[in-house]
């Protein structure tokens, strides 16, 4: 069975071109605003969505999305309203795919199955659970998989040749390679170590690598898409919406501030393959 997922990076090779992850975090700053996001990310250049699941013990993350899982728990989101969230945007965009993006706690309180039913039935495509390891697989990542739904998993610089094929062993959709050491918006990733990355993943899997940390604007975007399936771009977008807020909740400029930096985002990408064109060159 194939995905969203699946059949939008399928399309974006057959265009030539990497796909744009965006990520921003369920109800930042508020449920309305953050709806209005989401919906707005498409028309912006986005081709796949990762919505972040809130949680109050964020190891991963760095002080940007911290801050906005942060915004997000005092605004009373919850699981249960992030499903929400995509039920609602499902509603008026049929086509591009919702990943949500988190930790296991608050799916472990929910109960494994309701929540992949809820999912499912609320148009989720995939999940990243970052703090659940090949190890745990029988937890949620085969459940997920059963559901229909793509589990996809990080490599790192740090997983090496022998660790890789348990990385990908039930991962699809695509993986996504954190270019960096460290948490999100820590540096700036850099193409060529993270090009040689992609090329040795690529040795063991089929699947698309996108890849996210470190992505702050078109240019570090355009370098990446010239070397990988798909850029991820998180905190950046989180950053502009921060600075966005009057008063730490939403201002006139909040919706446009982060569509307007995922714009000028894909607009690098897209250069990346127009660069490919002009040169013959393909990923």
């Amino acid at each position: 069975m194939t995905t969203r997922i699946d059949r939008r990076f399928a399309a974006l090779r057959a265009e030539g071109r990497a796909a744009l992850v965006t990520f921003v975090m369920a109800g930042d700053p508020d449920a309305a605003t953050s709806l209005e996001i989401v919906k707005a990310l498409p028309n912006a250049g986005a081709d796949v969505i990762e919505i972040g699941m809130p949680f109050s013990d964020p190891m991963a993350d760095g002080p940007a999305i911290q801050a906005a899982g942060l915004r997000a728990l005092r605004g009373g989101q919850t699981l249960r309203k992030t499903l929400a969230l995509a039920r609602a945007f499902r509603e008026t965009d049929a086509d591009t795919p919702i990943v949500l993006m988190g930790y296991y706690n608050p799916i472990y309180v929910y109960g494994v199955e309701a929540f992949l039913r809820d999912a499912g039935a609320a148009g989720v495509d995939g999940l990243i659970v970052v703090d659940l390891p090949p190890e745990e697989d029988e937890e949620l990542c085969l459940p997920a998989l059963k559901a229909g739904l793509n589990f996809i998993r990080l490599a790192t610089p740090t997983t090496d040749d022998k660790r890789l094929p348990a990385v990908l062993a039930n991962t699809s959709g695509f993986v996504y390679y954190v270019s960096i050491t460290g948490v999100t918006g820590a540096a700036a990733a850099d193409p060529a170590k993270t090009g040689a990355a992609v090329a040795r993943i690529k040795r063991h899997t089929h699947l698309p690598v996108a890849v996210g940390f470190g992505v702050k604007d078109a240019t570090n975007a355009a370098a990446i898409a010239g070397v990988a399936d798909g850029v991820v771009v998180g905190s950046a977008l989180v950053e502009a919406l921060r600075a966005s807020l009057v008063d730490g909740k939403a201002g006139p400029r909040t919706v446009d501030a982060v569509a307007s930096l995922a714009r000028t985002i894909a607009a690098g990408v897209h250069s990346a393959a127009k660069a490919n064109e002009q040169t013959g060159a393909s990923r």
